[in-house]
């Protein structure tokens, strides 16, 4: 294996195991609230760790997935732009399937938000705007998430290089994956709203 291959190996190595780091979990563990995948949806991302009624440690939640979003990212851009996209796309796939929960992560949104800032921030920045707009008007998490992963998707290409457009465009298709049962509670009628007012 030649040395360019060993930096990308590395890049995704890295990335995956920044990915896999639980923060939803330990958070509550440590907070006292127990297991936050027998609470809610069982989802280990800052929507769920919202339901425990602690506002601040589902903002360290949200701010710590993605800021090892943004990490992994800056570590592969040390090693050049292909590194930077492998250890964008292992970050996310690390969150959403960590081995040491038995590949049952969270959805991703926080992860990619912090990938997408160093990647492209042009798509962070409108996919934030479009996230919060819609989850203020209508309140449903899952629904802002699809929305700004398909407005990612769009983006990309006007807004990124093509190789990373096409990061975008597979890192969305996932997260619209992962949110299969949303979409199906959704259509029901049936997917829980959240608060994003006072208490």
């Amino acid at each position: 294996m030649d040395s360019r291959a060993l930096t990308l190996l590395a890049a995704g190595i890295i990335g995956y195991l920044l990915g896999s780091i639980p923060f939803g979990l330990l958070l509550t563990l440590l907070a006292g609230y127990g297991d936050i995948r027998q609470i809610g949806s069982g989802n280990i991302g800052a929507t769920n760790v919202l339901r425990t009624g602690s506002k601040g440690a589902a903002a360290l939640t949200l701010l710590l997935d993605l800021a090892k979003g943004s990490a992994a990212v800056v570590i592969g851009q040390t090693w050049g732009e292909d590194a930077a996209l492998v250890a964008a796309g292992w970050v996310i796939i690390g969150h959403m399937f960590p081995v040491w929960l038995g590949f049952r992560g969270g959805k991703g949104i926080a992860t990619a938000l912090g990938v997408l800032i160093p990647l492209a921030w042009p798509v962070a920045l409108v996919t934030v705007l479009l996230w919060m707009a819609t989850a203020l008007l209508f309140h449903y998490s899952s629904l802002a998430a699809l929305v700004a992963a398909v407005a990612a998707a769009a983006l990309g290409p006007i807004l990124a290089d093509k190789p990373t457009a096409l990061l975008i465009a597979g890192i969305a298709l996932l997260i619209i994956a992962r949110h299969h049962a949303n979409i199906r509670r959704l259509l029901a009628g049936t997917e829980s709203r959240i608060s994003l007012g006072k208490s």
